[in-house]
């Protein structure tokens, strides 16, 4: 299984900077790197374990005072990795789920959560790009599916205080389902 490190910074030359000192440190594969909003900067790199770890440690000490969040994910869901490039997309959309989060982390593990909670397909993870620095998820299946990865998927964000909402809709309109794809 693949494990994920995230790295956020409010400094976008020392984002930059960061990543590239993750690449260097360790063999891990570069998953995102780009400024989000509001100047923000977004490192997300996946291997193993350790080399994940080794990359972090070498992104934290460049980053240093501008570290915002950082988030490790062992045995991370593939699909995650899949929808926040945006790099497939279901055949069929049924019921949609989405989650929207104050934070990148937060909708990082939500989605992690709620795709190995239920047979759900995850369709997107926006981190926090064009929308204010917010994040969101965004997952299709069968409706009794989508609640429970849902439910999964918010619970750690409920705790923290990072969840702004939440819905199911069991059958979207046709219309609004080319908009999310």
């Amino acid at each position: 299984m693949i494990t994920i490190g995230f790295l956020e910074s409010n400094s976008i030359a020392k984002g930059i900077e960061g990543a590239d000192a993750m690449l260097k440190a360790a063999e891990v594969r570069l998953v995102t790197s780009r400024p989000s909003c509001p100047g923000k900067y977004h490192i997300m790199v996946s291997g193993e374990v350790s080399a994940v770890q080794s990359a972090m440690e070498a992104g934290k000490e460049v980053i240093s005072d501008s570290l915002i969040d950082e988030l490790v994910i062992p045995r991370v869901h593939p699909q995650v990795i899949e929808a926040i490039n945006m790099s497939t997309m279901p055949e069929t959309i049924k019921a949609v789920g989405v989650m929207e989060y104050f934070s990148v982390a937060a909708a990082v593990v939500g989605a992690d959560a709620a795709v190995k909670a239920a047979g759900i397909t995850l369709m997107e993870v926006r981190l926090g790009t064009g929308i204010g620095g917010k994040s969101f998820v965004t997952m299709t299946g069968d409706v009794s599916a989508v609640e429970a990865a849902v439910s999964a998927g918010i619970e750690e964000a409920v705790e923290s205080g990072m969840l702004i909402s939440k819905v199911v809709i069991p059958h979207p309109h046709k219309d609004l389902l080319e908009t999310l794809l």
